[in-house]
């Protein structure tokens, strides 16, 4: 007989009970022979932990002494799980019973497969992506994400232009498939992160070491969003200004990233002048209080506690999936408002 890899799908939960009610009876009709569901809780005030001792008995819940967010939380909950794979998914998708097998299949199929994510659809407009993560992530060279079915603002229709499984730069956090040894080779997430764009760091990191990431258009997820952090709510535009910058300090060798970081404080500049306009003065305060503290943690001599490689160890694999043109010119200037409007050249 041959052996099935261990599955664990581990949520992570903060005060968000109402997801739980909503969500976590999907995940249970999941199919898959080896698995199990554990939620970890970063210290909810809002009765999550109660809830699923009451109504799910056979989940296991590892609970944490504090809310270390998104990174933190995940961290310290996956020293305490046994399996050949995670599954982080969040806490506010949807599943169909079938969504594990593609993935494992897929990844079982290439040892250099560290990670990989499911197509992701959006639970309110189930025919559309959703904006964290669609058919999979790639990013530019000045550091911007995008996604094939999504670029910036502009999601598109999911009309089956996505259906073929492949590489790509970094796979979603909200549903991330993740070989248990590559997550503790890599160090699992930078706590600095807090949350937001640490699944792109930890893939990049994963690149570079010379590992894959992939989509499994096979599969697929509903996502609603915004579950924790709203769109509108200034401190998500706070960290993921901030977290950029951390993530070209992460991956990029020296000088390159001096050289990016130099070019994305002059665009972030003008995204700050953007929000002024729009009479959006927190964003505005956020872009700033971003740069101030990725600076001033810089001069700190602050450093990421995870492993970090230079990608010219592994150039081979670590630009898989990377743009070579700016996304922002392509898009604002160009009108290439899809992913197949890019010249699929310019990818590494």
């Amino acid at each position: 007989m041959s052996y099935t890899p261990k599955v664990a799908v581990v949520i992570l939960n903060w005060n968000g009970i109402k997801h739980l009610r909503q969500f976590l009876p999907s995940v249970l009709t999941s199919i898959y022979p080896n698995l199990d569901i554990i939620v970890g809780d970063n210290a909810s005030t809002d009765g999550s932990v109660e809830f699923i001792k009451q109504e799910y008995p056979s989940i296991r819940i590892i609970q944490n002494d504090d809310n270390y967010g998104f990174t933190g939380g995940y961290n310290r909950v996956l020293e305490h799980v046994e399996a050949d794979y995670f599954i982080l998914l969040n806490s506010d998708v949807e599943v169909s019973p079938g969504w594990i097998q593609p993935v494992i299949t897929l990844m079982e199929s290439d040892p250099l497969i560290a990670a990989a994510a499911p197509k992701i659809r959006a639970y309110n407009q189930k025919d559309h992506f959703e904006h964290a993560g669609a058919a999979g992530g790639f990013i530019d060279s000045y550091g911007y994400p995008f996604c094939q079915g999504r670029m910036f603002y502009e999601i598109e229709e999911d009309k089956g232009q996505y259906q073929q499984s492949g590489e790509v730069f970094w796979a979603t956090g909200a549903a991330l498939f993740i070989k248990k040894h590559c997550w503790h080779e890599a160090g699992g997430f930078d706590d600095r992160f807090f949350a937001h764009m640490e699944e792109i760091d930890l893939c990049w990191r994963l690149k570079n070491m010379g590992y894959k990431v992939m989509y499994c258009a096979e599969s697929e997820v509903f996502h609603l969003g915004g579950g924790t952090l709203n769109v509108e709510n200034p401190f998500k535009t706070y960290l993921n200004f901030r977290n950029n910058l951390l993530l070209l300090q992460n991956n990029l060798p020296f000088w390159r990233a001096v050289f990016v970081i130099s070019v994305r404080i002059w665009m972030d500049l003008l995204a700050l002048f953007r929000f002024l306009t729009e009479g959006k003065r927190k964003d505005a305060w956020a872009v700033s209080r971003a740069h101030q503290n990725f600076v001033l943690n810089l001069f700190r001599g602050k450093k990421s506690k995870v492993k970090t490689v230079n990608y010219q160890l592994s150039i081979a694999n670590c630009k898989k999936g990377m743009y070579k043109g700016s996304l922002v010119w392509a898009f604002f200037v160009k009108k290439k408002m899809h992913f197949t409007d890019l010249d699929q050249d310019r990818f590494y």
